[in-house]
């Protein structure tokens, strides 16, 4: 008679220490509405907007999403963007979504999801957009669909000036010099002033074979005419390119945002250093010495070449050729002669030389006899 009831509370204990899966009400089919991106950013360079973001990883309950679809973008001159509608464009759905990273030890956390990968759209903002007002701003965000056409919803929105950008000088050139890469171009000149806007000319140089740009100075646009600017912090025997982009300048009462416009092409330079130094001047001879060994001290005005090694000293008596004194450049504008014979006259001059061999012509001379 108590068998079966034995048998009963034994399955039960059994199933209970086995853990036996409580049965639950159905979930629901998901929908496979993709989660709303969050960290959608945007960068403006003339009329080109470039958005950033990551596909979504997951749908709106939580789940892998296992299809992604087309990704509407979504622009507006309002300050918010309530529906996207169309969108201004639509990028294609990825051709397959990325598989779940596999875990160490072949099994998968309940947390893991597949990897994320990063897109970008580059929009082209029309001409209709751009305004001469320091604070307008342009609105945009984006909106991944399911294989159904459908979405959850809008990104985070993101905004960039509406500033009106110059547009570069056309005609871009570049000389060599001993004072360095020498820029020219012509300005459109400053348009209609607008208070909180200013523009400049930034100038970026970059070396050849590299990929990082470095800003070699900036200078005001000033009013329509021929432009001129020295470059002198680039470094001999290397090989660079240059190119300028006007900066539109948004000062707001608690920040500065600049907007750049488009580059000129580049323009290819070879700093190829064959430009001697300035050459010295105002060489003066003193003689000194009685009653001890006789000598002459020279001075001259130092040259202010960045790249100046020293200078060389050159000697000459009566009708004979000039020789060097020195065997190393002389690093100051001073030099004492020490092989001076009583009886003669001698005459100096002297030159500068920079760090490759380049040298200058000699200086005028002096001359100065030793009684």
């Amino acid at each position: 008679m108590h068998a079966p009831r034995k048998t009963l509370l034994v399955l039960t204990g059994l199933c209970l220490l086995a853990g036996c899966a409580q049965t639950g009400p159905p979930l629901p089919p998901s929908l496979e509405l993709l989660k709303p991106p969050s960290d959608l950013r945007a960068s403006r360079k003339g009329n080109r907007v470039t958005l950033n973001w990551s596909e979504p990883t997951l749908t709106t309950d939580r789940q892998s999403a296992r299809y992604i679809g087309p990704t509407l973008i979504c622009r507006s001159a309002e300050p918010d963007i309530a529906e996207c509608g169309n969108g201004v464009a639509i990028v294609p759905a990825p051709a397959r979504v990325p598989q779940k990273p596999k875990s160490h030890g072949g099994t998968q956390s309940k947390s893991s999801s597949r990897t994320e990968i990063a897109k970008t759209y580059t929009d082209t903002l029309p001409a209709s957009m751009e305004r001469n007002d320091p604070v307008a701003e342009i609105t945009f965000a984006v909106e991944v669909l399911n294989r159904n056409g459908r979405g959850a919803g809008l990104s985070n929105r993101v905004h960039v000036p509406a500033i009106l950008t110059l547009a570069p000088p056309p005609d871009l050139a570049a000389q060599l010099t001993g004072d360095g890469v020498v820029l020219t171009w012509t300005s459109s000149g400053e348009p209609q002033e607008v208070a909180g806007v200013q523009h400049r000319y930034r100038i970026y140089r970059r070396e050849e074979g590299s990929n990082k740009d470095s800003v070699a100075g900036e200078t005001a646009v000033g009013k329509a005419g021929p432009v001129r600017f020295t470059d002198s912090s680039f470094e001999w025997e290397k090989t660079y390119l240059y190119r300028v982009t006007a900066v539109s300048i948004i000062t707001r009462p608690d920040s500065e945002v600049q907007v750049e416009g488009d580059d000129t092409e580049p323009v290819r330079v070879v700093a190829h250093d064959t430009f001697a130094p300035s050459v010295p001047v105002g060489l003066q001879a003193a003689f000194a010495g009685e009653g001890q060994k006789p000598f002459i001290d020279l001075i001259w005005a130092p040259v202010t070449n960045a790249d100046l090694a020293g200078y060389n000293i050159y000697r000459s008596e009566a009708e004979s050729a000039a020789v060097k004194l020195n065997q190393e450049p002389v690093k100051s504008p001073a030099y004492r002669d020490l092989a001076v014979v009583s009886g003669k006259t001698y005459t100096y001059s002297v030159s500068a030389v920079d760090l490759r061999g380049n040298e200058s012509q000699r200086s005028e001379t002096t001359s100065e006899p030793v009684p």
